[in-house]
């Protein structure tokens, strides 16, 4: 490994550490979900794929589930949908499958929760975990290169949104030439990327 990839691991890490250790991590994940639904407001999308939270990750999906719920109550002219990640570990790939509170789960290869034999869906909005975010909407992920990949071979491409603490905010944070930009930023302040 060398060392840009090193103080990346290190990086990761750390930013982990402080995630878990916030004492006021509930009251900033209330705040990142009012910030989530009022940015929702108006979205033309009905297919949103987010993730499973893990390693005090911020959780989407009660704003998910209040999204599509008031979607319903306006009775739209379609149902709206939630997908979460389910990642094969043997080709690296990942495709989202539609999720609703209450559906069967199961751990994949890395021990997360996905869901278990509901329809594969492709959202059209993708909110991505940040383990770190800078300007320019460019994230620090866990490493495994999942969402990048996946990306490449969407089509139409989604609206990419990560979502984060202020904590994992780095001001300065040089991306690799592979980094694709996300498309917007949310944190427990607000919009961060773009700026305006």
């Amino acid at each position: 490994m060398n060392d840009k990839a090193q103080d990346k691991k290190a990086l990761r890490q750390a930013l982990i550490e402080q995630r878990l250790e916030l004492p006021d991590r509930m009251e900033r994940s209330d705040l990142l979900q009012r910030v989530m639904r009022i940015w929702l407001v108006g979205r033309p999308d009905t297919v949103i794929g987010a993730y499973w939270p893990i390693k005090g990750e911020f959780d989407p999906l009660p704003a998910l589930h209040r999204w599509k719920e008031d979607g319903e109550l306006q009775s739209g002219p379609q149902l709206k949908r939630i997908g979460l990640p389910v990642v094969n570990k043997l080709h690296k790939t990942m495709t989202f499958h539609a999720w609703y509170p209450g559906c069967p789960m199961e751990e994949d290869a890395y021990g997360i929760l996905k869901p278990k034999d509901t329809e594969l869906i492709v959202p059209t909005l993708l909110f991505v975990p940040c383990v770190g975010y800078a300007a320019g909407g460019y994230r620090l992920g866990y490493g495994g290169g999942f969402y990048d990949r996946m990306l490449a071979t969407l089509e139409p491409k989604p609206v990419t949104v990560g979502l984060g603490f202020t904590q994992g905010y780095l001001d300065e944070f040089e991306p690799e030439a592979h980094d694709v930009p996300l498309d917007a930023i949310l944190n427990d302040n607000g919009v961060v990327w773009p700026i305006g």
